[in-house]
């Protein structure tokens, strides 16, 4: 067979896992979109997105195990970015349906009390695998020098003390910290979700209403790096309560206002500090965009 046609068979797999992923994420988004967690059909729909998420993730499976990846920068990127991704909105909204299908009551004190326990649950849940961890630690503050390490198949370092599940995964689709990763972003998601049922200053009701007009037709429309850089400066400049409001505080407010789900913002943040040219994309544009318009105006 010819080197070029052999070379060619290899692009054209690289391609196609490249949309596959591509594709898998704009399904997700797509889907959070037409299904958004409003209180009155909760339980429906985040049933309806376990089954989206779980049927795109074999979809996936599939065409990483038959194509493989080009390199190891594409295989790490899978692992550490993209497979998290869907496994950990995976993860959030099976646990969603199940908080919620176990729910007593639909309001009042046992109301606050079933929702308060729950995330006692998840802060111990935090405590007990994340919490002054080396992964943890390396994985928050966007380290990247052991990425191969982590992030490549077949270098699972059993003297660390792994979790026992790790001799039960599909080694051929998993290296065992794109698990923990999606764990992360799954409690990071379940954390603010969390405390919008239990927060009295926060309306999801009203927010999330479906038969308000005014909600559907007022939504982000720039990246999610974007309404993560602001919320960041909006932080860091002590503009909200004085910069006495946390990230993940200000995050969910603005993540129930766009009706937008961030993932893991801490995670994007480092990520942008590793930016080659400006740090502050969004805030230069958005800069730009204010001086022109007010140009306009003279």
């Amino acid at each position: 067979m010819p080197m070029l046609f052999l070379v060619q068979i290899n692009l054209n797999s690289v391609a196609m896992i490249r949309s596959t992923c591509e594709n898998a994420l704009q399904v997700i988004r797509k889907a959070e979109q037409e299904f958004s967690l409003d209180p009155e059909h909760i339980i429906e729909k985040s049933y309806h997105m376990t089954t989206v998420l779980r049927n795109l993730l074999c979809t996936v499976k599939k065409n990483v195990l038959e194509k493989g990846f080009s390199d190891e920068n594409e295989e790490i990127n899978f692992f550490k970015s993209i497979k998290p991704q869907i496994l950990g909105k995976l993860i959030f909204y099976n646990k969603v349906f199940r908080i919620e299908a176990a729910c007593p009551v639909v309001t009042g004190k046992m109301h606050h009390k079933y929702f308060s326990n729950e995330l006692n649950l998840l802060k111990q849940e935090y405590k007990e695998h994340f919490y002054n961890t080396d992964f943890y630690r390396y994985y928050r503050t966007g380290r990247t020098e052991w990425d191969h390490h982590f992030f490549c198949r077949g270098k699972i370092d059993l003297h660390e003390g792994v979790n026992s599940f790790v001799f039960e995964i599909d080694t051929q689709f998993s290296t065992y910290y794109d698990y923990k990763v999606a764990r992360i972003i799954a409690n990071e998601l379940l954390y603010g979700y969390l405390v919008s049922k239990i927060e009295p200053d926060i309306q999801q009701t009203a927010i999330f209403s479906d038969g308000n007009t005014a909600n559907r037709d007022f939504f982000w429309t720039d990246s999610k790096n974007a309404l993560i850089e602001l919320i960041y400066a909006l932080h860091a400049s002590g503009s909200i309560s004085h910069g006495k409001a946390g990230i993940r505080k200000i995050s969910m407010v603005f993540q129930l206002l766009f009706r937008i789900q961030l993932g893991d913002v801490h995670h994007a943040y480092h990520r942008m500090k590793d930016r080659t040219d400006s740090k502050s994309i969004f805030l230069d544009q958005l800069k730009l965009s204010l001086k022109q318009h007010m140009e306009k105006e003279v």
